[in-house]
């Protein structure tokens, strides 16, 4: 069986208006990164930071004022990965980065998720690298939605969500999205064909099927899903956005 997407002119006319009226640094950045794949850069450093960034924003706000949004632009930021490599006791390294940046939401869950994907991407000797530098250069749903279901499968704490937020992120996709709150409000609103709710949407199998229909939108609309994302995203923040306060 297959589902067959019927989308409007209304449709389409909805879609580019948000992009046109969300223009403002966070949109332009994803444009720079996630569209034309410049300044990406992938290391063991930045794979670090966005795994911290998507464990810390699977439950709290995450807006550029918000004390997450704070404690990601720290320069220098401080769990790198020598900073990790020379502590004794990762989990409890990560807890106290974390309390000192008054981030106590969650954190023995974040420390212990963290924890057991690094352990796991190390003793992997870290082939994420290569196998994520694929994507840099790719222009396929298939490999992104294929390399995103191979972190949600992997990654402790993430799912099908922060799979995708982790590689958005890092400026590598640009068809596969994290479908968050501020995205199924939109589409609730929008008048997507099913109601959506976060729990669902922790299903693998029913994230894909909602994740087709976006993405079969913004194809009609000629418009990539990784800026309808951030202009959805940005719009809820009030303006918020500037050169300074966009990491990723």
């Amino acid at each position: 069986m297959k589902i067959k997407w019927d989308i409007s002119i209304d449709d389409i006319q909805k879609a580019k208006k948000v992009i046109i009226e969300n223009e403002n640094s966070f949109t332009k950045k994803r444009r720079e990164r996630n569209v034309l794949k410049q300044n990406i850069f992938i290391d063991k450093n930045s794979i670090i930071q966005v795994m911290i960034m998507c464990l810390l924003t699977s439950q709290q706000r995450s807006g550029p004022n918000s004390p997450v949004g704070r404690f990601l632009l720290l320069q220098p930021f401080p769990i790198t990965f020598e900073n990790i490599s020379t502590t004794g006791d990762i989990k409890n390294f990560i807890k106290g980065i974390l309390e000192e940046n008054n981030l106590k939401r969650y954190i023995n869950k974040i420390s212990k998720f963290f924890t057991a994907n690094y352990d796991n991407i190390e003793g992997n000797n870290w082939s994420i690298i290569e196998k994520l530098k694929v994507l840099k250069s790719s222009n396929s749903k298939e490999e992104e939605r294929r390399i995103a279901d191979d972190i949600n499968d992997s990654f402790y704490g993430f799912g099908p969500k922060q799979s995708r937020n982790f590689l958005q992120a890092l400026g590598l996709t640009k068809y596969e999205i994290p479908i968050d709150s501020r995205i199924t409000n939109w589409l609730n609103k929008f008048g997507f064909p099913v109601l959506l709710n976060s729990s669902s949407l922790g299903d693998k199998s029913y994230y894909h099927f909602v994740l087709d229909g976006i993405q079969e939108l913004c194809y009609k609309a000629e418009i990539y899903p990784c800026m309808l994302d951030a202009a959805i995203f940005s719009s809820y923040d009030n303006g918020e956005w500037t050169l300074e306060n966009t990491r990723f």
